[in-house]
């Protein structure tokens, strides 16, 4: 994808909705931004490491200890898949 973006006032950018709904971002995700000069610029979304695996059917928690909540994690996981399949 190729488009031209505006800086605002703030100095901000708008990355476009197509993007935003490919890559799966919420307001709050964090993006993780690369440059080498004026010529490459790289933007990702910084993704944690897979927190949740389903293994025969049954999510299961991979990782090392987190404040994060589990019930949390897992109802945002049931939201995103809702949001797939309802479009």
């Amino acid at each position: 994808m190729t488009t031209k973006l505006t800086l605002d006032r703030a100095g901000r950018v708008l990355i476009p909705k197509t993007l935003r709904q490919e890559w799966r971002l919420n307001p709050g995700d964090a993006l993780q931004l690369d440059s080498q000069g004026e010529e490459t610029v790289t933007l990702r979304p910084v993704r944690p490491k897979a927190l949740l695996k389903k293994e025969l059917g049954v999510w299961v928690y991979q990782g090392e200890a987190t404040a994060a909540s589990i019930p949390a994690l897992i109802d945002r996981e049931r939201e995103k898949r809702l949001r797939e399949l309802l479009g």
